[in-house]
């Protein structure tokens, strides 16, 4: 993880002309860039997609970051870039099961998992995300911004670009629909995760 202050120098760099720099930014942020859009889109290749046009975006709009936290910025392009995808006229707003099934979001396993543990943690893996796409879209990206990418809130809100306790609102109000959605499917939870 590189330190702010070699971001700010990078940028500066990348602002004057010098590839490479920029190419280190990219290197620094392509993983959180397209694990955002994944969340968001559910699609591997979208979010490739996705996550080349940010950077293409932010290369081109350099000169319009003055100063601040650069990965907020970042994150807040490809934010917007899924929220126009999702809105787009080509979107289908139903996802398959055979779709999901073929592209699981993640996958939780330990050493020593026993093949029912494997195989249940990756259902629940793809329960949650598929209960995570089921979410209007602000609060989607609340809940992956601080659950999932790990955002404090005043970075989420820089990003989302409301106020700090809209995004708690969202939070909220995301994280309730999920425990509300997720309560029908208790067996897949770890049992100290379970709803009684």
């Amino acid at each position: 993880m590189i330190e702010e202050t070699q971001v700010a120098v990078l940028v500066s760099e990348a602002k004057a002309g010098r590839l490479s720099a920029f190419n280190t930014l990219v290197e620094e942020y392509q993983t959180p860039i397209y694990n955002l859009a994944y969340r968001m889109l559910t699609d591997t290749a979208v979010a490739e997609d996705v996550a080349q046009d940010t950077f293409v975006a932010a290369y081109r709009k350099l000169h319009q970051f003055k100063e601040g936290n650069f990965r907020a910025w970042l994150m807040r392009i490809a934010a917007n870039f899924c929220r126009d995808y999702m809105r787009s006229a080509q979107v289908r707003r139903n996802v398959s099961l055979e779709a999901l099934v073929e592209q699981p979001s993640f996958v939780l396993t330990s050493n020593g998992a026993s093949p029912e543990d494997f195989t249940l943690r990756r259902e629940l893996a793809q329960v949650l995300q598929a209960t995570l796409a089921t979410l209007p879209e602000d609060q989607r990206l609340a809940v992956v911004l601080v659950d999932v990418q790990e955002f404090s809130y005043e970075e989420s809100a820089q990003i989302m670009g409301i106020p700090v306790g809209t995004v708690k609102s969202r939070l909220s109000r995301g994280r309730l629909a999920l425990r509300d959605r997720l309560s029908s499917q208790r067996e897949l939870l770890p049992t100290e995760f379970r709803l009684r």
